[in-house]
């Protein structure tokens, strides 16, 4: 398993600037809760899972399998 940020500079940085106006919360996410904090909840949880490849909610993070 790797983790990998999204190819696209532009959704990065959008992100990033997301996450750092909220707090670490994800953008994405309406409410802030410690399951949307980032890493949020529901990507460790398909990071956990050995079939799951593919990117977290928001599109920062990019699971594969090697």
């Amino acid at each position: 398993m790797a983790i990998r940020l999204n190819e696209n500079k532009e959704i990065v940085q959008a992100i990033k600037d997301g996450l750092k106006a909220k707090g670490g919360y994800c953008p994405c996410r309406l409410e802030k809760t410690e399951e949307n904090k980032c890493i949020c909840k529901e990507f460790r949880e398909q990071m956990a899972d050995p079939n799951f490849e593919g990117y977290c909610h928001c599109m920062l993070y990019y699971k594969y399998n090697n």
